[in-house]
């Protein structure tokens, strides 16, 4: 009897702490970051996913109602973790409207036509089934917007606390989702593992407010009240063409100290400059660069193998190589190999 109580107080306890969270995210999504927008309505829906579970599993009499709502909420749980990293990927507004509006009319049209009052074997058999599986969809798709920070594990970059922020959230949705779907097989309650997903948001809030990064996925100024004067902006400018003229990105362990150290500026400035004049980050700088070597290769060389010319270009694989390629050019090597040889 104690037992259920206490599983009974957690898995509330972790539905109730996703209703705070939602409304925190929602009154606190300042300057229109919409990924905000979206995480809050992410723990909303799974929520009252949660707490229908919850309340039907210690109250197996629970009004059929309520059961329809809570499985009607999972239809929007896809889509709002797809919107949420799509958003934040971009880093700008994200159309939402294809994501939400069908799959609300579907699920109002079939609660009205079949409620879960009447057709409980339809709900069980089709529509509960439908739901996880377009769930499941929306999970692969999401996958997308994770790249660039699997991509940072490959190139053994430190990741930020909003890539942990997002792995988080990903891991955490598709825990829940196996957690239901496995549910036959296990245990139909799941609001202990969700409350520990929601726990660990909740920690993971704590620690950003209590770091130099700011809360809501806006990173703080770097370098606010620092700024640099006109000569040496200037010399700067001058001395970071090094880099590229000695084609010292071909050091495949070359960073940002041996950088400073080579063109004899301190490391903070050095990247000051490639951070908020460049606009982009030491790393991605030092890509392109390889890049630009690579392509002058394919354009030169015709018995390098694809590998070779990856390794000649500065990179350590031919995955990353490939990878970087691809998202700076928008063509595979060999692509652009093809397409140079027919403009020549």
């Amino acid at each position: 009897m104690e037992s259920n109580q206490l599983l009974f107080f957690l898995s509330a306890l972790g539905a109730f702490n996703g209703f705070i969270l939602s409304f925190y995210f929602a009154v606190n999504a300042k300057k229109k970051i919409f990924a905000n927008y979206f995480l809050s309505l992410l723990l909303l829906v799974l929520s009252i996913r949660i707490i229908k579970s919850v309340f039907f599993y210690f109250n197996p009499s629970l009004s059929n109602i309520f059961i329809q709502i809570g499985l009607s909420a999972c239809v929007l749980i896809g889509p709002f973790l797809f919107l949420s990293l799509k958003s934040h990927a971009q880093n700008g507004k994200t159309t939402w409207v294809q994501h939400v509006i069908p799959y609300l009319a579907i699920i109002t049209v079939l609660g009205t036509f079949y409620p879960y009052t009447q057709h409980q074997l339809i709900w069980s058999l089709w529509i509960v089934k439908a739901i996880y599986f377009q769930w499941l969809v929306y999970i692969v798709l999401s996958l997308k917007y994770l790249q660039p920070i699997f991509y940072k594990f490959k190139e053994k970059e430190n990741l930020k606390k909003i890539d942990i922020w997002f792995l988080s959230i990903y891991f955490g949705v598709s825990l829940i989702w196996l957690a239901y779907a496995s549910a036959a097989y296990t245990s139909y309650i799941v609001g202990a593992l969700s409350f520990t997903f929601i726990l660990y948001l909740i920690i993971l809030l704590l620690i950003f407010r209590n770091t130099s990064e700011s809360i809501f996925f806006k990173e703080k100024e770097k370098y606010k009240n620092k700024e640099m004067d006109a000569e040496m902006l200037d010399l700067i400018r001058q001395k970071i063409v090094i880099i590229e003229e000695k084609e010292l990105y071909l050091n495949p362990d070359f960073n940002l100290e041996e950088a400073a150290k080579e063109l004899k500026i301190t490391k903070h400035l050095l990247s000051q400059y490639i951070n908020e004049v460049l606009g982009k980050s030491f790393s991605n700088l030092i890509k392109e660069y390889r890049i630009e070597k690579a392509k002058k290769l394919l354009e030169t060389e015709k018995n390098l193998t694809y590998e070779s010319l990856g390794y000649d270009s500065g990179f350590t694989s031919k995955s990353t190589f490939f990878t970087a390629f691809k998202k700076i050019t928008g063509l595979t090597p060999a692509e652009y190999q093809k397409s140079y040889s027919k403009g020549v």
